[in-house]
């Protein structure tokens, strides 16, 4: 059985943590998922010192990438730094032959080095981003975003997110039953929309009605096929409309609007996934009333229709 061949470059003064989250994801062996043929390889000889005090030893080359068909690129050991010009005309003989490229958190640098992000939509760290939009004026950034999927390429924001991303990979490689059971083992969310925002600047309940409105969030998110706008939750959140704005605002990092959106689509993903409900069915239980507008939503937010996504990512087994 083939066994999709997955490169992860190293370099000297790397992030262990950076490095590690595409091996875990693609290099483990998880119970029920499939097996990748994963190899790190680098352009520089000799071990190689993380970040960390400790150093590697990497057996493979560059010679890698050229077989390889999924390239990840782990973050960059500096911005300021050009990478070297072999790994960029590797990473652009990679491009043209179709292999899946990923540039994990400020890894989208080489890929813009490299010119493969001219013309199409990326994102990196948040506290890069003005620096990469200045220096790459022909990529669309988004740096509010966890990741961002454009065709043959990835990017993902900082860190963690380099997690969120991997995992997106993996349903597209595997299909979701694969890409669940390796979030289960990881103990990590099994899919964040990559629309979600990379930064909160109040992620935790501070006060008593901030702790009110988590348990309010945990009750729509339960009740998502009842109608809600922002009148509707500031009065069952026993609060002003102007004060539970805010409120919601520094504990999602979002509107009303749009954090009910993604949960709607989020909920939507899943049922598509692991039911066979139809689509009138599924859009009546996500909230969004009508086929129609689940499929508008979908196109909007995801690029493909409802179909396609079942499709695409459907109970499966990955093999």
């Amino acid at each position: 059985m083939h066994r999709c061949r997955v490169a992860v470059l190293a370099y000297q003064r790397i992030s262990p943590f950076h490095l590690s989250v595409p091996c875990v994801v693609f290099g483990g062996r998880h119970p029920g998922a499939p097996a990748f043929d994963l190899r790190v390889c680098a352009w520089e000889t000799g071990p190689l010192a993380t970040s960390a005090g400790f150093s590697l030893n990497v057996e493979h080359g560059l010679e890698a990438l050229a077989e390889a068909e999924v390239i990840i690129v782990p973050s960059w050991r500096d911005p300021a730094e050009a990478p070297p010009p072999a790994l960029l005309e590797a990473l652009q003989a990679a491009h043209r032959r179709g292999a899946r490229i990923v540039g994990l958190c400020l890894g989208a640098y080489v890929l813009a080095e490299a010119g493969l992000l001219d013309g199409r939509r990326a994102t990196t760290h948040w506290e890069f981003a003005a620096d990469f939009a200045h220096r790459y004026p022909a990529v669309t950034l988004d740096p509010g975003v966890l990741y961002v999927d454009d065709g043959p390429l990835l990017t993902s924001a900082g860190t963690a997110a380099g997690i969120d991303a991997c995992l997106h990979l993996l349903r597209q490689q595997c299909g979701s039953t694969a890409a669940n059971r390796v979030a289960r083992r990881l103990v990590t969310p099994p899919h964040r929309q990559g629309g979600q925002a990379q930064y909160i600047p109040q992620p935790l309940p501070a006060t008593a009605g901030d702790s009110r409105l988590a348990e309010l969030l945990d009750w729509v998110r339960a009740h998502l096929e009842q109608p809600h706008d922002l009148d509707s939750l500031a009065a069952r959140a026993l609060m002003s409309r102007r004060t539970f704005t805010r409120h919601f605002r520094q504990l999602t990092g979002a509107t009303v609007g749009q954090w009910l959106q993604g949960e709607r689509l989020g909920l939507a993903q899943r049922l598509l996934e692991s039911t066979d409900h139809g689509i009138e069915r599924i859009a009546q239980l996500a909230g969004f009333g009508s086929p129609e507008a689940l499929r508008l939503h979908f196109r909007r937010n995801l690029g493909v229709s409802p179909s396609h996504w079942r499709q695409s990512f459907g109970s499966r087994e990955g093999g």
